[in-house]
């Protein structure tokens, strides 16, 4: 990252270009939000439209502690961000590990649910508008964390055969972002579907 400056009526100006992967990963987050809110209007337009059931209050659960568990991981992933910088290797692997238990774990409730919706409640995708909107919408999200858990532990392969070193936190810091905005569409999802929506 090169400073270009200039001089403007005596005064010496200096300008840093922002990192580029952050531009990139702020861009992507921006793209994916406006798909994100595509789906959520959609949802929120054909929630209670369906002509057939059963409705949200019929089937769905809260999962509260799921959701304490992906809300958690947004925390541990940046005290990981932060031991790294401060050049514990070893912290940041621990929280680099917990990030990904805590994750892995919201991922297990969103299956084990829609086990529970598909093989005991007979709820499906094509059952009406409320399982069209309801797996679109919570479908995203969990392919967003999947991606997510696939990037974390790739980073972890390579903190394990040595590779990260402390110069590597800007981009364990740029790749926190999006596990960041993984966690906050989360909460506007789960507002949506079980708050709002039952």
């Amino acid at each position: 990252m090169n400073a270009t400056s200039m001089t403007v009526a005596g005064a010496r100006l200096e300008w840093n270009p922002p990192d580029r992967g952050r531009v990139a990963m702020f861009s992507l987050i921006v793209a994916e939000a406006a798909i994100f809110t595509i789906f959520v209007v959609a949802y929120l337009f054909y929630v209670g439209k369906s002509l057939t059931g059963p409705t949200p209050k019929d089937v769905l659960s809260v999962p509260v502690l799921y959701t304490i568990c992906l809300l958690s991981s947004s925390l541990t992933i940046h005290l990981a961000a932060t031991s790294l910088r401060r050049g514990s290797i070893l912290s940041f692997g621990l929280l680099w590990v917990a990030t990904i238990t805590l994750g892995a774990a919201f991922l297990y409730g969103t299956a084990i649910e829609w086990y529970r919706l598909i093989y005991n409640e007979g709820f499906t995708i094509s059952t009406n508008l409320f399982g069209t909107t309801y797996y679109s919408l919570v479908g995203l999200h969990g392919f967003h964390v999947v991606v997510g858990l696939l990037s974390l532990s790739t980073v972890m392969v390579f903190t394990l055969l040595g590779s990260v070193r402390s110069e590597h936190a800007e981009r364990i810091d740029v790749l926190s972002l999006y596990w960041h905005f993984v966690d906050v569409v989360w909460i506007v999802v789960f507002t949506v579907v079980y708050l709002i929506g039952r």
